[in-house]
């Protein structure tokens, strides 16, 4: 993974009526570092969309959690020209933490809505947002490896959000 990209398991506590389940902790050092988290989204988006790329220039740092559907989250390197690539899923609960420096996007896989939550270390600011865009299917991202494989067939390639899951 890139420096800094993690995942954390989120334990699910099932009983007759449902299940709870703890989606962030200020105690959970492991994953939080020294972050203070200060503002917390909602994001809805239908199957097939793809929300890339950005990234944030002044320190932000994004925790995803897919509360349903499925999401493929990716973060990119331009420097080392890495590429970090997470499913998450409402049915596989975990946080993926993402450094704001690095391009970041997702995309909805499956066939129902994602239901994403999100927090931040860094309040939106409406007049001067700490926001980068670049095209979803920008030809310049260009992974040299992903998740530290190289001999992965999309390697050497420009990223396709859309590139056929099976093998």
């Amino acid at each position: 993974m890139l420096s800094g990209v993690k995942v954390k398991s989120l334990r699910r506590f099932a009983d007759e009526r449902g299940f709870f389940s703890e989606i962030m902790r200020v105690d959970w050092k492991d994953l939080l570092g020294e972050d203070r988290l200060v503002q917390a989204n909602l994001s809805i988006s239908y199957p097939g969309i793809v929300r890339a790329w950005h990234r944030h220039e002044r320190g932000q740092v994004d925790y995803f959690v897919v509360l349903r559907g499925a999401l493929k989250i990716c973060a990119y390197d331009d420097e080392t020209r890495e590429l970090t690539e997470v499913i998450s899923t409402g049915y596989n609960l975990q946080v993926v933490r993402v450094p704001g420096h690095y391009w970041h996007g997702f995309k909805v896989i499956g066939y129902e809505p994602a239901m994403l939550v999100y927090f931040v270390n860094r309040l939106y600011d409406y007049d001067d947002p700490d926001e980068v865009r670049r095209p979803w299917n920008d030809p310049a991202i260009v992974p040299l490896s992903i998740n530290g494989r190289r001999d992965d067939p999309r390697v050497g390639k420009p990223w396709d959000w859309f590139y056929p899951p099976h093998k």
